[in-house]
């Protein structure tokens, strides 16, 4: 890679590791499984339907190993010098979502906010996401390691909504856009994984996968 695209890679994977521990934050307080904390004081309406619940911890609590085991993906360092690190990691990754955090995302979907236009948003994505795993758990196994990449960074992309949604809802108050509460978590919802999609499309294309992988 040039010198550009490592400085790219870098802030990249720096602002990730920003958004993990910002995550991890997040996710402390709801070790006391109790209704009406932080996020969970928008859903007093379903606290009590068990999918719903018991899906919206197992979200939460996998979410870091999805987010670092999907970052240990993407390290061309890792890749070409600690293979066997780059595989486990890929097991992890590929096991947690497909296992734990992408049903539990699923059922998170259809009683998201923002009514129908959000809940079509988030259960598309938690299809997409299981839909992209899969597919590169697949070829992988064949061997197809290009083509393996392309999926897992789509499969990232999607992964990486949980953190460009919150960037977003920060960005919208910082603005102070007068958007209503539920347009607004509307736009979020549907900009928090297409754009990233189209980003990880772009860098596929213009063969960001082969310069991952390439020997130096």
């Amino acid at each position: 890679m040039s010198r550009k695209q490592r400085l790219v890679f870098l802030i990249f994977n720096a602002l990730v590791v920003v958004g993990i521990v910002l995550m991890y934050q997040l996710s402390v307080p709801y070790l006391a499984f109790k209704p009406g904390i932080d996020f969970l004081q928008t859903k007093t309406l379903v606290y009590h339907i068990t999918q719903w619940r018991w899906s919206f911890y197992l979200h939460v609590f996998t979410s870091i190993f999805v987010l670092i085991a999907g970052l240990l993906q993407f390290n061309s360092f890792i890749l070409r010098r600690f293979r066997k690190l780059h595989r486990a990691s890929g097991y992890v990754y590929i096991t947690v979502v497909l296992v734990l955090s992408g049903p539990s995302g699923l059922v998170m979907g259809f009683y998201a906010n923002g009514g129908l236009p959000a809940r079509i948003s988030f259960v598309l994505l938690a299809c997409l996401w299981l839909f992209t795993t899969a597919l590169a758990f697949k070829r992988a196994l064949q061997g197809k390691f290009i083509v393996h990449g392309a999926w897992m960074a789509r499969s990232y992309a999607l992964a990486l909504s949980a953190l460009t949604l919150r960037a977003y809802a920060l960005l919208i108050g910082v603005l102070n856009l007068d958007l209503r509460p539920a347009t607004g978590y509307i736009i979020i919802a549907w900009l928090s994984w297409s754009v990233n999609l189209l980003v990880a499309e772009i860098w596929i294309r213009n063969g960001g996968v082969k310069r991952l992988t390439e020997r130096r």
